[in-house]
């Protein structure tokens, strides 16, 4: 582990959580502190650590310190769980906004090369480059879910900003994106022509009513993922009840954390980040924040291994000739969702091998029994012939 790029959690903090209820979150958590150093990490699941930059941020504002949140995340009480969490502490801001970006990178490809699970705490949310720059060395293509008001995607000729990034993604070698889907994004937020690049690119997005409307239809999207992002400005500023998050539109509490369990719950998911965190959040937030944090642990709790050849093994096929196509489906006998399979090309790169079932949802399924094509599935096909 990085050690030299993570600073230990403040002694009185520490202190603070030692005094927590001795069944809280705080008395089963293991924390990088001064006196002992980083933790054993052998059988830790998740990590967290904060990342104190925000240079990069549109909107200015102090630099981002996360005690308040952590004191409100520790307090919580944990489920039924096996999960072992650790507390790294954080990244400080670098001489640079790039020597931040190697830190969080080279932090996180660590994590996940140890198949531990990355919680990142931001900082402005331009720090997902770093987040997904993680998977350079991984040998995979990824997907990243983006949690947004705004699509983000920028002019990629233009500086980085935490509402520019997107397109950097895309056009930055090596080139590891394979789909970017956008959840919660609001039509007066982004322009006709980001609008209509995110269709150009077979990029998926999704308004912030069609996604309220049906929670878990989005629960296919997370279970592709690899790295999901979270602005904390796609919250409605009721709850958050923060003058800094000023949009009366927006998810609300419960919405917010049911999205934060599906991304938890994905087999496929092995890097989490909050961004765009204040310090003049009040109780409240902090709450809600670390009540989302919470929610996604619980999650990873839960996950059912379906993502292993011998789960696959079991799944149940079905076949639904349409137009001039034979739709493979399959369902898991055991948590009952359902895949769909894409025909990749032969000469695509291999890399994206791991990307053969697409997760769907059942009403998919029926729908392709009545002669209609899944636009995910259409979509995943054409980036794929292009």
């Amino acid at each position: 582990m990085e050690i030299d790029f993570l600073a230990p959690l403040s002694q009185d903090l520490l202190d603070q959580i030692k005094n927590l209820d001795q069944h809280s979150l705080g008395a089963k958590t293991l924390f990088h502190s001064e006196r002992s150093g980083l933790p054993d990490l052998e059988n830790v699941h998740v990590a967290i650590f904060g990342v104190k930059d925000n240079r990069r941020a549109v909107r200015k504002s102090e630099t981002p310190e996360f005690s308040q949140l952590r004191r409100n995340f520790y307090r919580l009480f944990p489920g039924n769980w096996r999960v072992n969490i650790a507390d790294l502490g954080d990244v400080e801001a670098g001489a640079t906004v790039d020597d931040t970006y190697f830190a969080v990178q080279q932090i996180v490809e660590s994590l996940i090369k140890k198949d531990i699970l990355p919680v990142i705490l931001g900082g402005s949310q331009d720090l997902i480059y770093a987040q997904y720059r993680a998977y350079d060395k991984l040998d995979q293509m990824v997907n990243l879910v983006n949690i947004d008001s705004k699509f983000d995607l920028g002019d990629a000729d233009k500086a980085i900003t935490s509402e520019s990034y997107v397109g950097k993604i895309v056009v930055d070698q090596p080139y590891n994106l394979f789909n970017y889907s956008a959840l919660g994004y609001q039509t007066y937020f982004n322009s006709q022509e980001e609008i209509e690049l995110m269709e150009r690119l077979f990029f998926e997005a999704y308004r912030l009513g069609e996604v309220t409307a049906d929670i878990a239809a989005m629960e296919p999207v997370f279970r592709n993922a690899n790295l999901v992002g979270m602005d904390l400005n796609a919250i409605d500023s009721g709850s958050m009840n923060s003058a800094y998050f000023n949009s009366p539109n927006g998810f609300n509490g419960r919405e917010i954390c049911a999205l934060a369990r599906y991304a938890g719950i994905s087999d496929k998911v092995s890097s989490f980040g909050v961004y765009e965190y204040q310090n003049n959040l009040g109780d409240l937030a902090n709450t809600l924040v670390a009540q989302i944090i919470w929610y996604f642990v619980e999650g990873v709790n839960y996950r059912t291994n379906e993502n292993t050849i011998s789960a696959k093994k079991e799944f149940i096929r079905y076949q639904v000739p349409i137009e001039d196509e034979v739709l493979v489906f399959f369902k898991s006998p055991v948590s009952g969702r359902w895949w769909i399979e894409i025909p990749f090309l032969d000469h695509v790169n291999t890399k994206l091998k791991r990307h053969t079932l697409l997760p769907c949802t059942e009403e998919d399924y029926l729908e392709a029994c009545n002669q209609v094509i899944p636009e995910r599935w259409y979509k995943a096909k054409r980036k794929n012939e292009v």
